[in-house]
């Protein structure tokens, strides 16, 4: 009997692929342009090629247990106790494997947290059987530093194995101090507390880990994948350091720190980030004479890249950064809300933050397969870079003293300050884009539900003695949602929002493509678009742009019809009452006789909209 496969041979059928044959077919598109035109490059200057061959002689990086789940991580963040037990409870019976208990004051609180004393923290633990399983993550600060005392003293108090319980106690003076920029304390001060801590909690039972070496930091202020990295190296060793130094052997050092890292929506970069962070703990647990363990990561969905615009898009690029915190062997993941950004997040959202790691668990089956980047060429090409790029910057923070002198002397500070500039260039430009936010907006989106809730109110900790440049979150659509909520402003007093009308010329077809991109330009600053038909006559224009009450205007069409009219129709703009005129489209060698007619703006793709839009603002408010 002949069998199906010998009727179809498929791919027997065609010529073999080569390089070669598609460098032809790439330069007849390029049409002479270089091939360096299709080499993209991160912000730490890492080329990124257009195709790859696979790798060969490479294994799986050792991440996750084969075949397990990482734990499904919710945050637990209600300043109301009682609620947040609430929250938790329910998130437990619908999925979660694990939770964040985010204090107040904790640098990936993002503006709530938990209250830090002892009988809160028995009213958010209550019901929660902590030694079945569940994965518990302290996020704490210098201000809810006895949160972890506490709740080891709750574990105590209940009669529960400290053993038995799957905590991670967060203790992370390097990151409070990078966020918030200054230290009550020498780092030889700091050490004693930390390890006293340490030693005291492993002396009760509990297996940790402990420390925490929390990369958040430095994504969140904008920073690198690079520096995200090395600065959780340093941090790491200088927790390892200090630890052996309390007299505990470094074998079992080795398990009582831990590491955090910001998943984003570049699916492929935060794959290789992950499995970079893996190669590179092996590579300081080989220097320090020990057996590489595979290193306990916990992911955060970014908080940088959720916008307060359009927040549902934010489910989408949550799920991309889940998907490849998953597929890279991280551990632990927490999925931001999509809401975060705009409050604290309701049922729903929590809802879909948990759904999305369960989908991906239990329908997409990610967890099955370990390390399926092996072997791929772009990512092991990127995870060999980032390894190598990310350990000289920590030789350089090693060189400085370690992480607390690196900070005192703002060597990781600079670092992301570059790579924040020239990230805020690009979103400037739309070159970086934010869905729903830079491009494609929604001037008539309605309001998304949040909770309403009092924060918990900390005193300040200590005296600022050791003063750094501080690193504090931002995320990347801010600047665009200000002039969001300028235009929103302007609504509520007025009735309405600034607009601008599109002076459309010649046919749909000379006009309609500019006149799309014009609109969704205006509208990322909040500036509503009037569209029009197309016009030939410039007064029947002009008397249009008049009758509109816009305060801007904008030509849109061909460069062809721009050479036969723009001129002419801008003197009729201008003639109408129009003092501010923009023209869809680079400028050309008629720049000059289109700005005496009264342009006085060009918006194209790769131009500076922010500042353009900023600009925009400023002229209607002197008019």
């Amino acid at each position: 009997m002949t069998s199906v496969t010998d009727d179809l041979p498929l791919a027997a059928d065609f010529p073999k692929a080569t390089v070669e044959d598609w460098r032809k077919l790439v330069d007849g598109v390029l049409k002479g342009a270089p091939f360096e035109k299709l080499v993209g490059k991160t912000y730490d200057g890492l080329k990124i090629d257009p195709l790859y061959p696979r790798a060969k002689g490479v294994a799986p990086v050792v991440g996750r247990p084969a075949a397990a789940p990482w734990q499904i991580v919710q945050r637990i963040d209600h300043p109301d106790a009682a609620l947040a037990n609430a929250q938790a409870l329910t998130d437990l019976e619908n999925g979660a494997t694990g939770l964040a208990l985010v204090f107040a004051g904790a640098n990936g609180a993002h503006g709530f947290g938990l209250e830090p004393s002892a009988e809160a923290i028995a009213k958010i633990l209550k019901d929660i059987h902590l030694d079945a399983g569940i994965g518990i993550e302290l996020e704490i600060g210098p201000q809810s530093r006895m949160a972890a005392i506490h709740v080891a003293e709750y574990v105590k108090s209940n009669g529960l194995d400290p053993a038995a319980c799957n905590i991670r106690f967060g203790l992370d003076p390097l990151a409070a101090g990078a966020f918030w920029g200054h230290s009550p304390y020498t780092w030889d001060e700091i050490v004693p507390a930390v390890t006293g801590a340490i030693k005291g909690l492993a002396a009760l039972g509990f297996k940790g880990p402990f420390a925490s070496a929390d990369g958040r930091v430095i994504h969140d202020a904008g920073g690198s994948e690079v520096q995200e990295l090395a600065f959780v190296l340093a941090c790491g060793i200088a927790y390892l350091r200090a630890i052996e130094g309390a007299g505990i052997p470094l074998e079992q050092a080795q398990g009582m720190v831990y590491a955090r890292l910001a998943a984003d929506a570049d699916q492929f970069l935060t794959m290789a980030k992950f499995r970079a962070l893996r190669l590179l703990w092996a590579r300081i647990a080989t220097a320090c004479g020990l057996t590489p363990k595979p290193l306990f990561i916990a992911a955060d969905t970014a908080w940088r890249m959720l916008t307060q615009r359009d927040p549902y898009v934010n489910m989408l690029r949550a799920t991309i950064a889940t998907f490849a915190a998953g597929l890279a062997g991280a551990n632990a993941i927490t999925v931001l809300p999509h809401t975060l950004a705009l409050g604290l997040p309701d049922p729903f959202a929590r809802r879909v933050a948990r759904n999305t790691q369960l989908l991906l668990l239990e329908e997409s089956n990610l967890a099955k397969v370990s390390d399926p980047a092996a072997g791929a060429g772009g990512i092991e090409t990127l995870t060999a870079q980032l390894c190598d790029a990310a350990w000289a910057l920590f030789q350089e923070s090693e060189k400085a003293g370690g992480a607390f002198a690196a900070l005192q002397q703002g060597l990781f500070q600079s670092k992301v300050a570059a790579a924040r500039k020239a990230r805020d260039a690009n979103i400037a430009k739309r070159r970086d884009v934010l869905t729903g936010a830079s491009e494609f907006p929604s001037l008539h989106e309605s309001e998304t539900a949040v909770l309403k809730a009092t924060p918990v109110a900390l005193a300040p900790y200590g005296e600022q003695k050791y003063k750094f440049d501080p690193l504090p979150p931002i995320r990347l659509a801010e600047p665009f949602e200000a002039l969001r909520d300028k235009s929103d402003a302007a609504l509520k007093a007025r009735g309405a929002r600034p607009k601008v009308f599109l002076a459309n010329l010649g046919t749909p077809a000379d006009f309609t493509a500019r006149a799309t991109f014009a609109k969704s330009f205006f509208e990322a600053g909040g500036i509503e678009a009037l569209d029009s038909e197309g016009f030939a006559d410039p007064a029947r224009l002009a008397a249009a742009f008049k009758a509109s009450g816009a305060e801007l205007a904008c030509l849109c069409s061909s460069d062809k019809v721009y050479a036969e009219h723009a001129e002419a129709v801008a003197k009729a703009l201008q003639t109408s009452g129009s003092r501010h005129m923009y023209l869809a489209g680079r400028p050309t060698d008629t720049e000059g006789a289109l700005r005496a007619a009264g342009v006085t703006g060009f918006i194209f793709a790769g131009a500076d909209a922010l500042a353009t839009l900023q600009d925009a603002y400023r002229r209607m408010e002197q008019a």
